[in-house]
């Protein structure tokens, strides 16, 4: 089974609920948990752990080896975000298919690597889009003689 496939059934993806509460005067008021801020650290590493199916020790390890890197509270305990979480089920996906902690990494790293390229070629169509004559595919305009 690929990669993805291991994360898409470990870890279904929970979406934020507003909760609407009716206040004095007929006003309600909509209180969101952090739910939709997936890189807001929310959980301690025992929970992370546990949401992950590892001993906490093993998140230390990750951390150690450069795999991953939780938020801090104000007093340096660890906490972990919705997006560590989806990064654990990653790691442990690559590890099941025999990958070692060298190899993730370097997997994790391209795989940055290859968001930031998106990201840069969508940024560049998007400008490129907003120039006029941009709908041509030939090369540079040709200046009239």
């Amino acid at each position: 089974m690929a990669a993805a496939d291991h994360q898409a059934a470990a870890m279904p993806t929970p979406v934020p609920v507003p909760v609407r509460r009716a206040r004095p005067g007929g006003v309600t008021a909509v209180v969101s948990p952090g739910w939709g801020d997936l890189d807001r650290g929310l959980f301690s590493i025992s929970v992370a752990a546990e949401l992950a199916g590892l001993h906490p020790q093993t998140l230390r390890i990750y951390e150690r080896e450069g795999l991953l890197d939780p938020a801090r509270s104000a007093g340096g305990t660890r906490r972990y975000s919705r997006r560590d979480i989806e990064k654990l089920a990653e790691i442990c996906a690559l590890a099941a298919d025999g990958l070692n902690l060298a190899g993730i990494r370097r997997v994790l790293a391209l795989q940055e690597e290859t968001r930031q390229l998106q990201a840069e070629l969508a940024r560049l169509r998007e400008l490129a889009g907003q120039q006029p004559g941009s709908g041509r595919a030939s090369g540079p305009e040709k200046l009239p003689s």
